[in-house]
């Protein structure tokens, strides 16, 4: 397979032999729900407990190389700001009354001044929890955290992954505080931040609640950040009024845009949308993307080179799209 050029280097996908090897005979595509008609909730695949995945060998693989050679993301408790508090308060005996409007108001607040950079709230849908979990609460309120571009674009050299670990942190920690406040006030909350996987996947969640639209690279655009943020999510039975998906153009644009397809060493990322679990939409190559992936400590080349996350390319090229949309 040739190589690709980015940042102005030829990178080759080379994948090493001890890899190779722990490959599983299924494949994640087929794990995913590539192909299938029907509407399911999805099936962990990857960032779960390794002995519940088919694709466990393959994250332990990664993981373990990535704390050799960047060893700081062998202890995120402690390193890139920590994950704050791992305990939550205890929650109120008797639930504080007040309307969803002014709940959701000041969650948003909160979220804001404690390091999230988006919020957006919904309903908590059930194809959204994996299979073999139960989540009981309604409502999940979804932050974004802005990433660095310029550490981004270093990708896929350790900067990036420093940064993506960074912002995963705060993420961590903006989610556990608002899931404190929520607690504080009667009501159940549950708080999640990446990199490892929770009960549920939260791209549906955010898309929904308005933080844009699902580019051709399988990672969200957003409109102020583009696709350089990371996710965290708090899920709560605290009356909330929900948000609404944010639909500005960014769509239509990825049906030309060939910039993240051309750049992918492995070719990973299809110029047209597939059918997954019953819906029509862009969808990565699993077996293509994750073994590079974990030979570059998570890469994320293709949300670097996204023009919508270029902070020299998006305002102008926003205006353009909506104006087009506006026809």
């Amino acid at each position: 397979m040739a190589g690709k050029a980015f940042n102005g280097t030829v990178i080759e996908p080379v994948i090493s032999p001890e890899q190779q090897a722990l490959v599983p005979d299924i494949s994640g595509n087929d794990i995913n729900g590539l192909g299938e008609t029907e509407t399911r909730s999805p099936t962990a695949i990857y960032w779960q407990h390794p002995n519940q995945i088919a694709h466990g060998a393959l994250q332990m693989w990664m993981l373990e190389k990535s704390v050799r050679d960047v060893p700081e993301t062998g202890d995120m408790e402690n390193n890139f700001g920590g994950r704050g508090n791992r305990d939550r308060v205890p929650m109120a005996p008797e639930p504080v009354q007040d309307t969803p409007e002014n709940f959701a108001s000041a969650a948003k607040m909160i979220a804001l001044e404690n390091e999230a950079d988006l919020v957006g709230i919904t309903a908590l849908h059930p194809d959204w929890v994996y299979q073999g979990h139960d989540v009981d609460l309604p409502n999940i309120v979804v932050l974004g955290l802005e990433m660095d571009h310029a550490e981004l674009a270093t990708a896929p050299e350790p900067p990036s992954i420093r940064e993506v670990m960074a912002q995963y942190n705060r993420g961590t920690r903006a989610a556990r505080a608002l899931a404190d406040w929520i607690l504080a006030r009667g009501y159940r909350a549950h708080a999640h931040g990446g990199p490892t996987g929770g009960p549920l996947t939260m791209i549906p969640a955010a898309l929904a609640c308005g933080f844009g639209e699902l580019g051709k690279h399988g990672s969200i655009i957003n409109r102020e950040f583009g696709s350089s943020f990371r996710l965290a999510a708090v899920a709560t039975d605290m009356p909330l009024t929900h948000d609404q998906p944010d639909i500005f153009g960014a769509d239509d644009f990825c049906q030309s845009c060939q910039v993240c397809t051309k750049a992918c060493p492995p070719d990973a990322i299809t110029p047209d949308k597939q059918q997954v679990r019953g819906e029509t939409k862009w969808y990565v190559n699993f077996d293509k993307c994750v073994p590079y992936f974990n030979e570059t400590y998570g890469c994320g080349i293709c949300i670097a080179v996204c023009p919508w996350s270029r902070p020299n390319v998006r305002p102008n090229l926003l205006q353009k799209t909506l104006r087009k949309r506006a026809g």
